[in-house]
C-alpha cells in the first residue's frame, strides 16, 4: 500500500518566518521546503508518498522553526507543533481517502513554544494499492511540477514537492548530468552560505526526496490551454491587490470598448494576431513566443519567454531581445503582467534590464451595455550594477519606449474603439448612469421577499383558509367555549405554532424592508454651496462586510472624512452586501484634499463607541481621475480582512472656479509666509507633475535649492505644492526622488549651524509615526518612536525657506475647529440652531413626566458650592472642557417668572464621547425646591449631526438639595428621559444607548466637580 500525504497550508502558526513541515511514517520521513516571511500563515502545496506495511503505523506531521543563525542546512530547527494520524483511519474512509481537513497541532512538551498556540495544518490523505492513479480521482490540485511517475524503490518514500493533476503531463526524467549539476549547486550553497544568506533554502535534505534537484527543472509545461491556465490561476488567486505603476512613468493610459478578458487575450494569448501585426509595424523580426509555463515559488504564476530582434535605429543596430512575461494578477476582472526585457547586445546592455507593467482593469459602465477596459502601461529601468552612464541609459530607454508605444497605441486604436477620456471622468454622466440603473422599490421588494420562507408561508395560509371554508363548525369540547376554538390534537397545536412563527418572521422581514427604504442619511443628496474644491463621493455598494452580531448581519453605514470635514451615508439594515447608491458632496474647500478616510461602522445608537467594521485611506495623489471615477476599495482591519470586505466608490474632485481658486489660495499663502508667491506657468506645473507622477490638478507653489543630509549630502531641489513636499536630485545619473503629504508632518524644527552641518543651519522635518513610508529612503534616521526624520540644509536663504515651509504646514495642519473660528457665529447658523431649540420649549413645560434615575449620590460639599457648576463660571467651563465638550458656551440666567430662571448652552461633543461628534444646543431652566433648601434644574438637549438626531430630544432633571446625613453636604439626583418627535425602528436601541452613556458621563462629571471644589477649599485653608 502507498500513502499519499498532501501538505497544503498552515494557519495561526506560532512563528512568523523560516518554517517547514516534516512528514514521518515509521522510520522514514521527509521535509518540505523552508518558507520565509510567512507571517503566521504558510502554504507549501507539496505531496509525499510512503510505502505502508502495517496499518497500525502512525503518520506524524510536525512543523519546525528554522533558526537561520545556526550553521549547517537544518541545524537549529525547533519543534513548534505536531499532529498524529493513524494510518488505519485513512483506510476506513470511503475510497480510502480523507478529504482536505484542518488538524490542530499539539504543543511540544519542551522548548520555547510550550505555552503558545501552535496553529493548524490543512492535509489530504489517500491510501491506495501500487500504481493507482490518485491524481485523477482524489486530490484537488492546480498544476504539476512532478519529476517522474512514482515507482517502487528500496525506500518507502517515492516523490515529493509535486502537485498532481489529471491533466498534468508526465515530466522528463532527470539525466545524470542534470543531477550532478543540481548536486553541485547544493554543495555551493552549503559552502558559501555566508555569502548568499539572502537566498531562501527551498528544500530540506539531500537524501529525502527527488525535489532536491528542482534547481534544474524550475519550470514545467502546465499541459493546459491558455484559457484553462488563467482559470486555474483565478481559482488560486489570494488577497492580492493591483500593483502600483512603475516609477519610470506611464506609456499608455487609455480606455477601450472591449472586455478585460478579450483585451488580455489579444495582448498575451499564444500566437496572438495583435503581436504579429505589432511586430510587422515596428520592423521586429524572428519573433518567437515560448509556451506559458508554471513557475514554482511561494506563489506559483504563469510565465513565458518571448524572443525577437528589434529593428535597427540611427544609433543602435538590430539587436536580439529576450522578454520574460509573468502574470502577477489574473482574477477574471483584473490582469497584471510584468515583462522584463534584456538586451545584452546593446552598449552596457549587461548592466540593466527594462521592466514593463501592463495593467488591465474594468472600465466604466456604458449606456449601451458594452464592457470597457482600462489599460495602463508603465516602465522602469532596473540596474544590475552601478554605472556612470545611468542617466544616458535611462534617457535612451525612455525615447525608445516612447517611439515603440506610439506605434503600439496607434495599432490599439485601430483594433479597438477608444473611450474618450472626458467620458471617463464626466461626473454628471456617470452619476446619471448610476441613477438610471437604480432598482425600483417594487423590484427590490420582489428580490427581497422571493424566498422559500415567504412562499411556504403564503401556501400554508392559503391551505388553512381553504380548509376553514370547507369545514363545518365543530362541537364544543374540552375547555372550549363560544368564541374560543382550541386545538384538538398535538398535530393541530404544532401546525398553529409553525404558522405563528412563520408569520412573525415575515412581519420582521417586512418591517426591516420598509425601514431600509425610508431611512436616508442626513448627508445623502445634500448639494454643496459655494465655489472651490468640491469633493463628490458616490457610495454604490459593499461586498462581504463583516458582522459583529450573532445573526451574521449588520446595519452598516460609512463615514467619509477629508480636510477635517465629515459626511455620513445612510444606514442599511440587516445585510452584509448593502446597496447604497448614496451621493455625498463635501462643501467647497479652499485647498485641494490629499486623502479621503473611509470607515465602515455598525449602527448601534448615536453615542455608541462602535467597533469599526473596516477602514481605508484613499490617497488622491496616487490615483488618476479615471481610477477614482470607478474603484473598488478593499477595507483594512482584522474583521474586514478576514471577510475580504470591499466598497464600490466613485469619487470626483472638481475645481468650480478654475484658475481663480488657485489665485485665491496663493494670495492667502502670501499672507501666511510673508512674501510674494508667483503663479507658475502651465509648462512648469506640467513638468513638476510628471516628475513626481502627480495628478493634473496639483500645482507648484514654490521651490528651493538645498541639500538632503543622509550619510552624505545630496544636492537637489525641494518642491512645495498645495498638498506635498517633494525632493529631487540627480547626481551623475543616480536619482533621489520622494515626496510626502503636509498632513504627514508632525513637527518642523530649526537647528543652528554646527560643525557637522558645515556651518549651515538645518531644517528638520519630523513625520508622524507610520506615515511617509514611501519616502523612507530619503530619511536620515528613524527615532525611537518610529518617526522618520528628514534633514535639509544649504538653502540660499534659510530664513525665507523656513518661513515658507512652516507657514504652508501650519495652514494645512490647522484643525477644523481652528479654521472654523474665522467664520464662527454666522447669523444663518445661529438662526438655525435657535429654530431647533424652539421645539424643545414645550418639553420644559411638561410636568410629572416619567423619568429614569441614572445618578444619585451624597456629595461632601454644600448646595451653594455645587450650584457653581451651573453658573457659567470658571468651574463650569473647566469641568465641561475636561468632559470632552468643545467650544462650550453659555448665556446668562434670565428671569422669566418669579424664582424661575432660564439660559441656553451650546457645545460640541468630542469624538471620544460620540463617534459622530455632533453639535449640542440646550435650554436649562432652574427653580427652587418648595422647602427652599435646594434647586431643580430641567434641561432639554437637542443633538445635531448624529443619525436620527431630529427624531428625539434628551431631557435631564437635576435635583440638588441639602443632605440629611451631614451639615456641609448635599444630595444630588439626576433623571433622564428621551422624548420622541418621530418614530423609528431603533427607538429602544437609541434609548438604551443614551441612558447607559449618560449614566457613566454624569458620574464622571460630578466626580470631577467634587474633586475640584475640595481641592480649591484645601488650597484656601493652606493659604
Amino acid at each position: 500500500m502507498r500513502l499519499y500525504v498532501y501538505v497544503m497550508e498552515a494557519h495561526d502558526l506560532a512563528v512568523k518566518d523560516s518554517c517547514f513541515v516534516e512528514v514521518q511514517v515509521g522510520k522514514h520521513k521527509s521535509k518540505t521546503r523552508i518558507l520565509r516571511n510567512t507571517n503566521n500563515n504558510a502554504a507549501w502545496n507539496e505531496e509525499f508518498v510512503f510505502r505502508v506495511y502495517d496499518m497500525n503505523e502512525e503518520l506524524v506531521v510536525s512543523v519546525f522553526h528554522q533558526d537561520d543563525d545556526c550553521n549547517g542546512l537544518f541545524n537549529g530547527a525547533e519543534l513548534v507543533g505536531r499532529v498524529r494520524i493513524p494510518v488505519g483511519s485513512v483506510a476506513a474512509e470511503n475510497n480510502s481517502t480523507l478529504p482536505p481537513a484542518w488538524y490542530s497541532f499539539e504543543r511540544p512538551k519542551s522548548g520555547k513554544f510550550i505555552n503558545r498556540d501552535c496553529g493548524k495544518v490543512l492535509l489530504t490523505l489517500s491510501l491506495h494499492e501500487k500504481c493507482h492513479n490518485v491524481a485523477a480521482n482524489d486530490l484537488p490540485c492546480s498544476h504539476s511540477n512532478i519529476t517522474e511517475e512514482p515507482k517502487e524503490t528500496d525506500s518507502p518514500f517515492v516523490s515529493s514537492n509535486c502537485v498532481l493533476c489529471s491533466k498534468s503531463p508526465r515530466g522528463k526524467t532527470l539525466s545524470g548530468k542534470q543531477l550532478m549539476k543540481a548536486l553541485r549547486r547544493r554543495m555551493d550553497r552549503l559552502l558559501h552560505k555566508n555569502e548568499e544568506g539572502s537566498r531562501t533554502d527551498d528544500y530540506s535534505e539531500l537524501s529525502s526526496s527527488v525535489s532536491d534537484y528542482e534547481d534544474c527543472m524550475e519550470e514545467q509545461h502546465s499541459g493546459f490551454s491558455f484559457e484553462e491556465s488563467l482559470e486555474m490561476m483565478q481559482s488560486r488567486e489570494s488577497k492580492q491587490r493591483m500593483s502600483e505603476n512603475l516609477q519610470g512613468g506611464i506609456l499608455i493610459d487609455r480606455a477601450y470598448v472591449v472586455s478585460p478578458n478579450d483585451l488580455n487575450a489579444s495582448l498575451f494569448s499564444p500566437n496572438s494576431q495583435f503581436r504579429r501585426d505589432l511586430a510587422e509595424r515596428q520592423g521586429t523580426t524572428d519573433l518567437r513566443e515560448g509556451p506559458w509555463t508554471w513557475k514554482s515559488g511561494e506563489l506559483s504564476c504563469l510565465t513565458r519567454v518571448v524572443t525577437y530582434i528589434n529593428a535597427a535605429t540611427k544609433l543602435v543596430k538590430a539587436v536580439k531581445a529576450t522578454e520574460e512575461q509573468t502574470y502577477l494578477i489574473a482574477n477574471g476582472r483584473e490582469f497584471a503582467v510584468l515583462a522584463s526585457v534584456c538586451t545584452p547586445e546593446v552598449p552596457y546592455g549587461s548592466s540593466f534590464k527594462v521592466e514593463l507593467l501592463y495593467k488591465i482593469s474594468p472600465g466604466p459602465d456604458l449606456p449601451s451595455g458594452e464592457e470597457s477596459s482600462h489599460l495602463v502601461v508603465s516602465w522602469v529601468v532596473n540596474f544590475l550594477h552601478s554605472t556612470l552612464m545611468k542617466g544616458m541609459i535611462e534617457g535612451g530607454v525612455r525615447q525608445g519606449l516612447m517611439d515603440s508605444f506610439e506605434q503600439f497605441s496607434s495599432l490599439m486604436d485601430q483594433k479597438f474603439k477608444v473611450l474618450d477620456s472626458t467620458y471617463l471622468s464626466d461626473k454628471d454622466h456617470i452619476l446619471a448612469s448610476m441613477q438610471a440603473g437604480h432598482q425600483s422599490d417594487w423590484e427590490l421588494a420582489k428580490e427581497y421577499f422571493w424566498n422559500m420562507t415567504v412562499v411556504s408561508t403564503i401556501c400554508m395560509v392559503l391551505y388553512i383558509l381553504v380548509h376553514i371554508l370547507l369545514c363545518e363548525p365543530s362541537k364544543l369540547q374540552g375547555l372550549e367555549f363560544h368564541g374560543v376554538d382550541l386545538p384538538d390534537s398535538i398535530g393541530e397545536f404544532i401546525t398553529c405554532g409553525i404558522l405563528v412563527l412563520q408569520l412573525e418572521r415575515i412581519y420582521n422581514m417586512a418591517h426591516h424592508f420598509v425601514q431600509a427604504r425610508l431611512q436616508q442619511g442626513s448627508d445623502h443628496g445634500v448639494k454643496s454651496q459655494g465655489d472651490g474644491w468640491v469633493l463628490t463621493v458616490a457610495l454604490i455598494e459593499g461586498t462581504n462586510l463583516s458582522s459583529l452580531n450573532s445573526s451574521g448581519f449588520s446595519d452598516p453605514y460609512v463615514v467619509f472624512t477629508s480636510n477635517g470635514k465629515t459626511r455620513t451615508s445612510s444606514v442599511r439594515l440587516q445585510t452584509t452586501d448593502p446597496q447604497w447608491n448614496d451621493i455625498l458632496e463635501f462643501d467647497p474647500m479652499e485647498e485641494p484634499p490629499s486623502v479621503l478616510d473611509v470607515e465602515d461602522f455598525d449602527f448601534d445608537g448615536p453615542f455608541d463607541q462602535a467597533m469599526s467594521l473596516g477602514h481605508a485611506e484613499i490617497n488622491f495623489l496616487k490615483h488618476s481621475a479615471t481610477e477614482l471615477a470607478d474603484m473598488w476599495v478593499p477595507l483594512e482591519g482584522k474583521l474586514a480582512q478576514s471577510s475580504q470586505s470591499k466598497l464600490h466608490l466613485r469619487i470626483f474632485l472638481d475645481n468650480t472656479k478654475g484658475l481663480e481658486t488657485i489665485k485665491e489660495y496663493m494670495t492667502k499663502m502670501e499672507k501666511e509666509v510673508g512674501k510674494k508667491l508667483d503663479l507658475r506657468s502651465p509648462h512648469r506645473n506640467s513638468t513638476f507633475q510628471k516628475l513626481f507622477g502627480l495628478p493634473p490638478e496639483e500645482f507648484l507653489v514654490c521651490d528651493f535649492t538645498c541639500a538632503l543630509k543622509r550619510k552624505m549630502l545630496v544636492q537637489g531641489r525641494l518642491f512645495l505644492s498645495a498638498r506635498i513636499v517633494g525632493f529631487y536630485a540627480n547626481l551623475f545619473g543616480h536619482k533621489t526622488k520622494f515626496f510626502f503629504l503636509w498632513e504627514d508632518i508632525e513637527d518642523i524644527q530649526e537647528h543652528p549651524p554646527s560643525l557637522s552641518s558645515m556651518g549651515s543651519p538645518l531644517l528638520v522635518i519630523v513625520l508622524k509615526k507610520d506615515r511617509g513610508v514611501d519616502a523612507r529612503h530619503g530619511a536620515k534616521c528613524q527615532d525611537e518612536e518610529g518617526r522618520l526624520r528628514f534633514y535639509f540644509q544649504s538653502f540660499l536663504s534659510f530664513s525665507s525657506a523656513s518661513r515658507t515651509i512652516v507657514g504652508l504646514w501650519r495652514t494645512r495642519a490647522l484643525s477644523p475647529d481652528q479654521k472654523a473660528q474665522i467664520v464662527e457665529d454666522h447669523q444663518d447658523d445661529y438662526e438655525e440652531r435657535s429654530k431647533m431649540v424652539e421645539d424643545t420649549e414645550y418639553i420644559l413645560d411638561l410636568e410629572d413626566t416619567k423619568m429614569s434615575k441614572v445618578y444619585t449620590a451624597d456629595i461632601p460639599v454644600n448646595t451653594k458650592s455645587l450650584m457653581e457648576m451651573f453658573n457659567g463660571g470658571e468651574l463650569e467651563h473647566k469641568i465641561m472642557g475636561k468632559s470632552s465638550c468643545i467650544n462650550y458656551a453659555t448665556t446668562a440666567w434670565e428671569s422669566i417668572n418669579p424664582d424661575v430662571f432660564e439660559r441656553r448652552l451650546s457645545y460640541r461633543f468630542n469624538r471620544n464621547v460620540s463617534i459622530f461628534g455632533g453639535e449640542v444646543t440646550c435650554r436649562q431652566r432652574k427653580s427652587p425646591i418648595a422647602n427652599g433648601e435646594g434647586w431643580i434644574i430641567d434641561e432639554v438637549m437637542a443633538l445635531q449631526g448624529v443619525p436620527f438626531g431630529d427624531h428625539f430630544r434628551v431631557q435631564l432633571r437635576y435635583r440638588i438639595e441639602k443632605s440629611g446625613l451631614a451639615h456641609n453636604a448635599c444630595k444630588c439626583n439626576v433623571y433622564v428621559r428621551v422624548t420622541w418627535l418621530k418614530s423609528t425602528m431603533f427607538l429602544e436601541r437609541i434609548k438604551h444607548n443614551i441612558t447607559e452613556k449618560f449614566a457613566h458621563r454624569l458620574k464622571d462629571i460630578f466626580e470631577l466637580v467634587k474633586r475640584e471644589i475640595l481641592l480649591t477649599s484645601q488650597q484656601v485653608i493652606d493659604h
